[in-house]
């Protein structure tokens, strides 16, 4: 091709032209040069240099142009990046001075890489220019070298130019990439700091693609620290003193380097005293002398110590706080479940919620005691080994309990408030924190209470008997049944006796009989042998629930409290009393002399069941006979009722 450029600027009309290309021979061999290809590096001839190119000979049949900006300072903007690392090219804020090169002159010799031919604005022709770039060839030759003598693993030596985002760069001939994340073991707070200084690194990967090296100087002092990690744990032993820096501090401790590896120095092992985080006793970079308290070779991990390092003063608690002493102390916590109270500096108890009154119930400690109030304790007990102490405050008063058998005897009639109730009873509060158990089985002589709601209710002021009082166990049983005499003395007997026709309802059906009441209150059992003269085998298909029956009374058990009554007799006292002429009561306390037989019974018919064999042998000996065969099951019923929850105890 031929350069017209070159021929502008020497004044060659296209004529002139013209006619030396006719005139010259078939083989140009003069415009024939060396083989130049596309991203070759070859060394060429500054020939000309103006305000924005420099041109160069190479030696081929064209010359090549450079931007004169090639010679100028360049600020790096390449990309680096691994895995998950990326670092955009971004100026730092403290940058170095670049080296100034000097400026190109004619006749000096330079090395190229050649881009590409292609037209140059304002300088078309059909011969081209070169377009070479003396910058690119630099680093490609800087590149080469670096890969002849570096490889992934390798450990090199640079200094840090700048910091890019995401990390810093490195010079080791060529800028490599150092992650923020690979700057130390612990990232630092600014990587900044390193700016212009000389590191080691390890060469974590090569991508020779986009000629991207990127390296770690994390990876080598792991690899320096176990080693050293190994030598320390042979030579380390329990109970050893240490100096170690604070490298690393969290809410539960302290890591500490002791030159290799990290021990943890716990919150709780840094004083005897109360501390609330561990920046109270140490700082990042504190060189301290800590203790080997523990070490776990097979997890290389170290339990440090800093409060062992002087007595413990549990160590005089027995002597300084004798069990039953009294000491003053100040409320350092609060929870759920007790106070905590500081004696000295290292040295606190518990009182626990249930020592804080001997009276009030308490729901939360905080309704008594707050942080920081001082307060006077009794020494309950000492755990040396747990370094624990349980304190009192109730015991710094006197127990009201401990007048309560003088105050409330036996016998006495007290007035209180029904605070709550039970399956088995209701407690009655006689005073602030007093209170009393009145049991179901107290409530009335008569009714069968089954629950204390159908008696009592919550809030009732009510009057009761104290029938017993327990001071050690801290119980006071109520009765309110005892306010008035027992029926079953002497009212219900009289009213009520063996032969006695009544009338009653019936409350409740049983499989062994029905329950009939006489009066509000009480209640006689109406045996399922006693319902006809027939063999019943269900109550309802005599009876239901609300009828009204006359009934006979059989017997009146005043100690068991019980009345057994019958209706199939109700007709023989009727027969009776027509025979004899007498009272139907009468009658059948008085059998007749004629009788040979009780009817009624329950057997063939063929003979009687009981024979009057003598006088003296009442029908009440004959029905007391029977009642007593007809009852164990109602009996047994009643009295596992009766003595459900009876041993309960009373809430204090």
């Amino acid at each position: 091709m031929v350069n017209r450029n070159l021929i502008r600027e020497f004044d060659v009309t296209d004529d002139d032209l013209i006619a030396v290309m006719e005139e010259a021979p078939d083989e140009a061999s003069w415009l024939q040069g060396e083989d130049i290809t596309v991203n070759k590096i070859v060394e060429g001839t500054i020939i000309r240099v103006d305000d924005e190119y420099v041109v160069i000979d190479i030696g081929y049949k064209s010359e090549g142009l450079v931007h004169r900006n090639e010679w100028e300072p360049e600020f790096d903007n390449n990309q680096y990046s691994s895995g998950d690392e990326t670092a955009e090219g971004e100026e730092a804020a403290e940058e170095e001075e670049p080296e100034i090169e000097p400026p190109p002159e004619v006749g000096q010799k330079v090395r190229v890489l050649v881009e590409e031919v292609e037209e140059v604005s304002g300088r078309h022709d059909e011969r081209g220019m070169l377009v070479l770039s003396k910058r690119k060839a630099e680093k490609i030759e800087k590149w080469l070298a670096v890969m002849d003598k570096v490889h992934e693993g390798d450990v090199v030596t640079g200094k840090v130019m700048r910091k890019i985002k995401g990390g810093l760069l490195v010079d080791i001939g060529v800028n490599v990439f150092l992650p923020a994340s690979q700057v130390d073991i612990r990232r630092p707070h600014d990587i900044g700091e390193y700016l212009d200084k000389e590191i080691e690194c390890m060469v974590l990967k090569i991508d020779e693609e986009r000629r991207n090296i990127v390296v770690s100087r994390r990876s080598l002092i792991e690899q320096e620290r176990a080693k050293k990690k190994a030598e320390l744990l042979k030579h380390l032993s329990v109970g050893d003193l240490r100096t170690g820096q604070v490298k690393n501090i969290a809410d539960f401790g302290a890591f500490v380097d002791l030159g290799g590896i990290d021990g943890l120095l716990h919150i709780t092992d840094m004083s005897w005293g109360r501390i609330s985080h561990p920046t109270e006793m140490v700082k990042i970079d504190d060189e301290i002398e800590v203790m080997i308290l523990h070490i776990d070779y097979e997890k290389e991990k170290i339990a440090l110590g800093l409060k062992q390092k002087t007595a413990s003063p549990w160590e005089k608690v027995p002597a300084t706080y004798p069990v039953g002493s009294r000491v003053k102390g100040t409320v350092v916590n609060v929870m759920s479940y007790g106070a905590f109270v500081k004696l000295e500096d290292g040295i606190e108890g518990l009182v626990h919620i249930s020592e804080m009154s001997w009276t009030k119930r308490i729901s939360h400690p905080s309704e008594l005691v707050q942080i920081d109030d001082e307060v006077e304790v009794v020494v309950l007990g000492i755990n040396q080994e747990k370094q624990e102490i349980s304190l009192g405050m109730k015991q710094t008063q006197s127990n009201p309990w401990d007048k309560v058998a003088e105050k409330y005897p036996p016998g006495a009639q007290v007035t209180g408030r029904v605070r709550n109730l039970t399956n088995y009873g209701a407690f009655i509060e006689i005073e602030e924190g007093i209170d009393g158990l009145l049991h179901v089985s107290d409530m009335s002589w008569t009714r069968k209470v089954s629950h204390p709601s159908e008696a009592v209710e919550k809030g009732q002021e009510i009057e009761c008997k104290v029938l017993s009082v327990d001071t050690d166990r801290r119980r006071i049983a109520l009765g309110l049944k005892q306010l008035d005499e027992d029926p079953w003395a002497n009212d219900i007997p009289n009213r009520y006796q063996s032969g006695q026709l009544v009338k009653g309802k019936v409350t409740k059906i049983t499989n062994f009989g029905v329950f009939v009441g006489l009066e509000d209150g009480l209640e006689g059992l109406l045996h399922i042998s006693e319902l006809a003269d027939g063999k019943i085998e269900n109550p309802e298909e005599v009876c239901s629930v609300g009828d009204e029956l006359e009934v006979k009374v059989l017997r009146v058990d005043s100690d068991e409290r019980k009345i057994g009554l019958s209706r199939k007799r109700v007709d023989w006292a009727e027969e009776e009393a027509g025979a004899d002429g007498g009272s139907p009561a009468m009658s059948s306390s008085t059998p007749s002399a004629n009788d040979a037989n009780l009817k009624g019974g329950i057997g063939s018919g063929d003979g009687p069941l009981f024979k009057s064999a003598a006088p003296a042998e009442s029908e009440n000996a004959v029905v007391e006979a029977e009642a007593t065969e007809a009852e164990p099951e109602a009996e047994t019923e009643a009295a596992d009722t009766e003595s459900d929850d009876a041993e309960k105890p009373a809430e204090g």
